[in-house]
């Protein structure tokens, strides 16, 4: 493949004449991309997928918690986050760290965070995230459907699992504002919550139980979507790395490959937290930091919780897939690093038997911990809609901790931008733009 391919070639016949569709290609094979990939193609276009990693990559789309959480309407860029951050960031056990570095762009985007975390940013934002959500939570309904539901989609809820009194009355402020939102949310005491999830033991103040949200299995997820997006047609390119871009007035023209170049009609950047990088080619400036994230799996639990859980004061993520629970947490800043540090696995193993006293160290002994690189923009909310720059770009990153979860509306808002021209929801506050 080391030709320019013409943009447009493709074609098919609809009622006698010949028609031709858009041609699509998707930078990146995450669950951001499959998701673009597959409405995409469900809406007629030719669309291939180019993919940095191999077909068995375990990026950060597969080994996370699994959560669909209409609950998280509020962004990581909210009032008291510096503060907190601030806190924690000297203890490399801690949910928060960032590794001492002299790095312009990490001090810009924090300066930018720390410009964000308002107030009045959580208020214009909360609907919004509260809209997405909920439209994703239909999506994964529909895929789970046409799959007969084989990423083990429950829906059940999820409960904020609080230590102390003084934690669980600030989630209640939190409850209150979903619930004037129209998301439903319940502030359990410990005999409520135990009650609502017997099969574990808990040692916790109370809990906030959400109805709304989901759990499911996301390498499952992954390996189901990239299947129907193979069936509607979808061509991957695994091992392919952006090196470059042709362009032209207000358009690309190709994007450069070590594979050679790709012409289009349409791109999708969505790389992850390689995005920003793949963006600069093409002047566009993408504040983004690599928040990687790990996850502990135990096959074998000493007791199986049916709700995923938040372990609020921990920051660490409980949930049950099948017969086996995941632990997974922590926000560390170190760059495209994806070393496993030992320190920020032993911080989640700690704090599990905090909650869940029927767990002990050596439960976890031998199990092997996963790592996955978030893309955090500096203000919590995804770049997502076209940009002023080119005519035929569509930007789909930088959704941190929430990429999962909004992963299939942000494939079918891509899809609607790539065919019918207007997404059906107001993207503005997601401009790609908007750090410009």
């Amino acid at each position: 493949m080391s030709g320019i391919r013409v943009a447009g070639e493709f074609a098919r016949e609809k009622g006698g004449e010949i028609a031709m569709r858009r041609s699509v290609l998707v930078l990146g094979g995450g669950v951001i991309g499959l998701s673009s990939a597959y409405y995409a193609a469900r809406s007629g276009c030719e669309v291939t997928v180019v993919e940095r990693a191999s077909a068995d990559r375990d990026g950060c789309s597969f080994g996370n918690a699994g959560m669909v959480v209409p609950s998280h309407f509020i962004p990581l860029a909210a009032p008291g986050m510096v503060a907190l951050g601030l806190k924690w960031m000297w203890n490399p056990e801690s949910p928060f760290y960032i590794k001492p570095r002299l790095d312009w762009e990490l001090m810009d985007w924090a300066w930018k965070f720390w410009r964000a975390s308002t107030s009045a940013h959580v208020r214009r934002s909360a609907p919004l995230l509260r809209d997405l959500s909920m439209a994703s939570r239909a999506c994964f309904e529909e895929l789970s459907e046409l799959s007969g539901n084989t990423f083990d989609l429950v829906k059940k809820g999820l409960l904020m699992l609080c230590q102390s009194q003084e934690t669980l009355e600030h989630e209640g402020t939190t409850a209150e504002q979903a619930r004037a939102l129209g998301i439903p949310a319940e502030v359990l005491n410990t005999a409520q919550t135990a009650a609502l999830d017997p099969a574990v033991r808990m040692q916790i103040a109370g809990a906030i139980y959400f109805p709304n949200d989901c759990h499911l299995s996301p390498n499952r997820f992954m390996a189901r979507l990239q299947e129907l997006a193979e069936k509607g047609g979808v061509r991957f390119l695994w091992e392919t790395d952006v090196t470059g871009w042709k362009r032209s007035a207000e358009r690309i023209d190709a994007v450069v490959t070590t594979q050679g170049s790709l012409a289009a009609d349409e791109f999708v950047l969505c790389g992850g937290s390689w995005s920003a990088g793949m963006a600069k080619g093409l002047g566009l400036i993408l504040p983004m930091q690599a928040g990687k994230g790990y996850s502990l799996t135990l096959p074998n639990p000493p007791q199986l919780p049916q709700i995923c859980a938040i372990l609020t004061e921990a920051r660490v993520a409980a949930t049950p897939m099948g017969s086996a629970l995941r632990f997974g947490g922590t926000m560390e800043l170190a760059g495209l690093n994806e070393a496993i540090n030992p320190l920020r696995v032993q911080g989640i193993i700690k704090a599990v038997s905090k909650y869940y006293p029927e767990f002990t160290a050596a439960d976890f002994e031998g199990v092997q911990p996963w790592r996955g690189l978030r893309p955090c923009s500096p203000d919590g909310l995804p770049y997502l809609g076209r940009t002023n720059l080119y005519k035929n770009l569509i930007v789909a990153t930088g959704h941190a901790m929430m990429g999962l979860s909004l992963g299939p509306v942000t494939g079918k808002l891509v899809a609607e931008m790539a065919t019918e021209g207007r997404p059906s929801l107001p993207l503005d506050l997601l401009a790609p733009d908007r750090f410009a």
